[in-house]
């Protein structure tokens, strides 16, 4: 199941313990982060050792829009990943709770 962005803020304002996975790219993270981990959609792929600990826990994963989490999440799920939640809405969404 999804994750919408208020519970997601509700999580990181309470300063859960979250695994956490941000997969735009660099220079998108540069400009504004929420503390995830970032993996680039593209290196996801070869980078799954870094958080291969989570593959039995929940995971959240986001991007800009929802679109590119939407594609991790399902390739993580195909890895076996077994908790996988897309942040419904990206970080634009995010943005938008303000």
């Amino acid at each position: 199941m999804d994750i919408t962005v208020e519970e997601l803020k509700e999580r990181l304002d309470k300063s859960e313990a979250l695994n956490f996975l941000d997969v735009r790219e660099d220079y998108e993270y540069e400009e504004q982060n929420l503390g995830a981990k970032l993996i680039p959609l593209g290196e996801l792929p070869d980078r799954m050792d870094e958080i291969a600990d989570w593959k039995n826990s929940e995971v959240i994963v986001h991007c800009r829009s929802g679109a590119r989490s939407a594609r991790a999440k399902a390739f993580m799920e195909s890895q076996g990943f077994t908790n996988v939640r897309n942040v419904l809405g990206g970080i634009l969404a995010y943005n938008d709770l303000d």
